[in-house]
């Protein structure tokens, strides 16, 4: 008798547990079936800047912390995205990695490598933490991905001239 209540406490605190790590539910990317995302996906780290990695429901994505006001986890990881052409958007470089950063939606902010295919793409809440504190360890692993090119300084891009038509 004293065993089965054990065992029914015991499998009611491993509900109660996995009920507070649900799964993240995430689009896949458009190209998550490369085979450089799965390179991506097996080194992702369980802990990222001191949030716990969570599991999803899309291939080649990853999560990290609890849901917030903005997102289903504090960050969120999707490889295979369609790499993005040139911009005015901020870029920044972390470990060798090229990183256009979109914060049109703060708190939440938009990252995506650059120069990259396929493209990882992350999203982070940051109310809750920085881009700073999860884009080295994110760098490193995406660094294995091809570079094709990488951001200039507008002091260095190059305008080209409109062809003249007539």
């Amino acid at each position: 008798m004293i065993r089965r209540l054990v065992a029914a406490a015991a499998a009611a605190v491993l509900l109660g547990l996995t009920g507070c790590a649900a799964t993240v539910s995430l689009p896949a990317a458009d190209d998550a079936n490369d085979p450089l995302c799965a390179e991506v996906s097996v080194r992702l780290p369980s802990n990222l800047g001191g949030l716990d990695r969570r599991w999803t429901d899309a291939q080649a994505a990853g999560a990290w912390g609890a849901a917030t006001d903005v997102l289903p986890a504090t960050v969120m990881l999707r490889c295979g995205v369609t790499p993005p052409g040139p911009t005015t958007l901020q870029c920044v470089t972390f470990e060798g990695v090229d990183w256009i950063v979109d914060a049109s939606d703060l708190p939440m902010q938009r990252i995506t490598t650059y120069g990259r295919t396929p493209a990882t793409q992350l999203y982070v809440d940051t109310s809750v933490i920085s881009p700073s504190s999860v884009l080295p360890a994110i760098s490193r692993i995406v660094s294995a991905l091809p570079a094709e090119t990488h951001c200039v300084d507008p002091d260095e891009a190059t305008i080209v001239p409109e062809a003249d038509e007539g």
